[in-house]
């Protein structure tokens, strides 16, 4: 079974994600703040990082500067899902590792699926 890491601070939308991957057949860990991720990741190998920028304790930024530093999470695909469009923000997290880049407010879950199983 994949296993994917959700990266995400509103509850709302990571249970949204989490109820969507589940049915889809993943196996979904949780993370709500920065730390928490980077925690995880130490801690598992996962097949997908979905990764929010805007988060507690460290951005999303932050925490793909410390993956990028980490060349044992190098292969790990990320798709970032934010609502920080502007392509300076879109820039600096494809230049910082991550494959792929969607606003959340904009991008319906059939799509974030279609993203998922091109990099699974």
């Amino acid at each position: 079974m994949r296993k994917i890491l959700v990266a995400e601070d509103d509850k709302f939308l990571l249970n949204i994600y989490k109820t969507k991957l589940t049915k889809e057949g993943f196996e979904v860990v949780t993370a709500e703040d920065g730390e928490e991720v980077i925690e995880k990741l130490n801690d598992t190998k996962y097949d997908l990082l979905i990764l929010d920028l805007m988060m507690p304790k460290k951005d999303g930024f932050q925490v793909l500067e410390y993956i990028k530093s980490k060349k044992i999470l190098k292969d790990t695909p990320i798709i970032i899902a934010s609502n920080l469009g502007q392509k300076e923000d879109i820039d600096r997290a494809l230049a910082l590792g991550a494959q792929d880049y969607i606003i959340k407010s904009q991008t319906p879950l059939s799509e974030l699926m279609t993203k998922i199983n091109t990099y699974l």
